[in-house]
């Protein structure tokens, strides 16, 4: 296995917006500094503007560099491309799916040059560009017409032609008002970023536009970024397009004339208060995921038939954001996962680990999202020299918990804050140095004995009620109880090691659970698991033949599964309950256990997060990962401690790769018939892995 190395290569400018949809040009020394990373791909990369219009993206892909601009090595995104590639590293064109811009711009008074865009200057005629000026053609000295890319023009689903791109293709509330993209819209600039809607085929047809231009630029893969169009609409209100209740309509089998927002407001429903409460929420939500679904898979499978009419092959992947279940059904379209996550913090290993049961064997690469979450301050304290553990233990946990998180490269810092996260080289350099050195340390195949369910449908109603606000905020409340998340973070939280298997309701993501995504693991940890469908009860009892123990939280209601004798019940907070064979990894020192030497820090395994993985040679990677970040020392505080695992074979040898360089060999005591290995671990820094062989 190779693992990835992926940049998160927005390349936006320090002190100063991160302004969507156009990334700032590219220069030859930024491979420099990929090639320190080890870079493998590329996210976010390039040609990111076709949202503001095609002649714009083709500018960016193909568009002349001035001589002043060539002297320090500034090139167009084809170029940069091409170069990348003889370097080893892919990179990802960025579809921005749900974004439809209208810029101010100033002219000359021929109206055939821009003198400024978006950051005015006072030069010039003051005029408005952007998706509405290109589908009218209001530029013909600036611009090729819209017939140029779409030669019988562009008709809807009424059969009616289209000359207004965004009046046509835009996401609207219940009431009809236009819906924005406030997350990316900048409050104190005077450009607006209309939210589209992929349900309409006009829109869908322009993004297959956008994909022609980054594939003949020479792109390794096409990234579609909010993938979820329009569902992310509902935190706006949701969509009530003609298009979506058109679909709608035909999904409920209604006559001609329903329309679900006007049936809506007649009742007294507005879509926004109570939203998961409204009359056909739950329907409208599985309409939309079945559009998703659709919609993802027709413009996945058009990039991909258009490279190879091209004589070339390419990778697709999306953003899959908070990877709720409604991304389940697209997994199948991509090639590498790439996921935005919801909220990032100093400490999830649970969320890492979900992840990586959602992709299913497929490479995850991670980003950091700057809203609700830690990443601004993150920024601050390394502008100052501080909080470098921090950021280690940020790439590292994700390393260890079996995913990528992509090294930030001039990275998302929002709207509001006119900033970009760039971390310090060299630091990032050292992480990377060690991840690459390591990477036949990695593995696919798991080597935890405990697995927890996420079963969908029990979770729906819950998660939903407790992920509240909108992408500004991505709060959470906490006061919405959710099983399995209090168990997972109960496992976490000791250091014990598990994986997670998704249960697919059959609705959002096809149901194909078998006893053998389950085989291996005991126990089988089951929260909130009161909605199975025959297929997950089929695939449990097959577990429970060959010998597993299933552990569930209370919720269970099947009468088959709660005779059985493999099958017991406990609290989703009782550790011991949750692990009727005991812990598989223990950290001396912990919950009362005594301290096994004095010096640095006494074990603990509420700050130590651990994973197994079975590497191809037989050997056993234990990865563990030390929390023990102390704010006033600036650093995560050593620890001095035994780690004692139970593994399938017995091992007599281990090795220490510590991630400040160091390499142990601590002697190995073994217990319970060879299974158990016990080794110090001495002064454990923010990461370590322990090889048993």
């Amino acid at each position: 296995m190779t693992p990835q190395r992926g940049v998160y290569f927005d390349a936006w400018f320090p002190r100063q917006h991160c302004y969507h949809p156009s990334l700032p040009p590219r220069r030859l020394r930024m491979l420099d500094d990929l090639a320190d990373y080890h870079a493998t791909t590329l996210v976010w990369a390039a040609l990111g503007g076709g949202s503001i219009a095609l002649p714009y993206l083709e500018r960016e892909a193909f568009g002349p560099v001035d001589a002043r601009a060539r002297f320090y090595g500034f090139v167009n995104d084809s170029e940069f491309i091409a170069a990348a590639q003889e370097r080893g590293i892919a990179v990802f064109g960025i579809v921005f799916e749900a974004q439809g811009w209208e810029l101010p711009v100033e002219l000359s008074e021929d109206e055939d040059e821009i003198l400024a865009l978006n950051e005015l200057r006072g030069a010039g005629r003051r005029d408005r560009i952007g998706l509405r000026e290109f589908g009218r053609n209001r530029f013909p000295k600036l611009w090729k017409p819209v017939e140029h890319y779409f030669p019988d023009g562009l008709v809807n689903s009424d059969g009616e032609k289209v000359t207004d791109l965004i009046d046509e293709c835009c996401a609207r509330d219940i009431h009809g008002n236009a819906l924005h993209a406030r997350w990316v819209e900048c409050p104190d600039r005077e450009h607006e970023c209309f939210y589209m809607d992929r349900n309409n085929p006009v829109w869908r047809e322009y993004l297959k536009a956008v994909i022609r231009i980054q594939i003949d630029a020479g792109v390794d893969g096409v990234q579609l970024d909010e993938s979820e169009l329009p569902i992310g609409s509902f935190q706006y209100g949701g969509c009530f397009c003609k298009d979506c209740m058109k679909g709608f309509r035909t999904y409920l089998g209604r006559p001609a004339g329903f329309h679900y927002g006007e049936w809506l407001l007649e009742r007294g429903y507005d879509f926004r208060a109570n939203q998961i409460d409204t009359p056909l929420y739950r329907e409208y939500h599985r309409f939309q995921c079945d559009a998703i679904r659709r919609h993802f898979h027709e413009l996945a499978d058009y990039a991909r038939s258009y490279a190879r009419e091209h004589g070339r092959e390419i990778q697709v992947s999306g953003n899959f954001f908070n990877m709720d279940p409604q991304y389940l059904a697209l997994a199948d379209d991509v090639d590498v996962i790439v996921t935005e996550m919801r909220n990032t913090t100093d400490r999830q290993p649970e969320w890492y680990r979900y992840v990586a049961g959602f992709a299913r064997g497929k490479d995850v690469i991670v980003v950091e999202n700057p809203y609700g979450g830690v990443v601004p301050d993150l920024a601050g304290k390394l502008g100052r020299g501080k909080g470098y553990d921090l950021l280690r233990l940020s790439l590292f946990e994700a390393a260890a918990m079996g995913v990528n998180m992509a090294v930030p490269y001039g990275s998302w810092m929002g709207a509001t804050i006119q900033d970009s996260f760039h971390p310090p080289h060299a630091l990032l350099r050292e992480i990377q140095d060690f991840l690459a050195g390591h990477e036949d340390l990695f593995s696919r195949v798991s080597g935890n004995d405990a697995a927890v369910v996420y079963d969908v449908a029990g979770n729906f109603d819950l998660v939903a009620r407790a992920d509240v606000g909108d992408n500004l905020a991505n709060a959470l409340d906490e006061t919405v109880v959710v099983p399995y998340r209090t168990v997972v973070r109960r496992l976490a939280g000791a250091g014990i090691p598990f994986d997670v298997v998704l249960f697919p309701d059959g609705v959002t993501a096809p149901d194909r659970v078998t006893a053998g995504d389950l085989r291996g693991h005991d126990p089988v940890i089951l929260p909130a698991g009161a909605d199975l469908t025959a297929g997950q009860v089929a695939a449990l009892h097959g577990y429970l033949a060959g010998g597993g123990h299933l552990v569930h939280t209370g919720d269970l209601r099947e009468p088959s599964l709660l005779a059985h004798p493999g099958v017991r019940e406990a609290a989703p907070g009782d550790l011991d309950g949750l692990l009727p064979s005991g812990r598989q990894i223990e950290i001396a020192g912990s919950e009362g256990r005594p301290s096994v030497r004095s010096g640095a820090v006494a074990g603990r395994s509420d700050v130590v997060a651990t994973n197994i993985m079975r590497l191809p040679d037989g050997r056993s990677a234990v990865h563990v990962v030390n929390y023990g970040y102390d704010a006033e020392e600036d650093r995560v505080r050593p620890l001095d401690t035994e780690l004692t695992v139970r593994l399938s074979r017995r091992h007599t040898q281990a090795s220490v790769y510590h991630c400040d360089g160091r390499v142990a060999v601590p002697a190995v005591r073994t217990g319970e018939g060879g299974h158990r290995h016990t080794v110090a671990l001495d002064r454990l820094g923010p990461y370590a892995i322990v090889v048993f062989g």
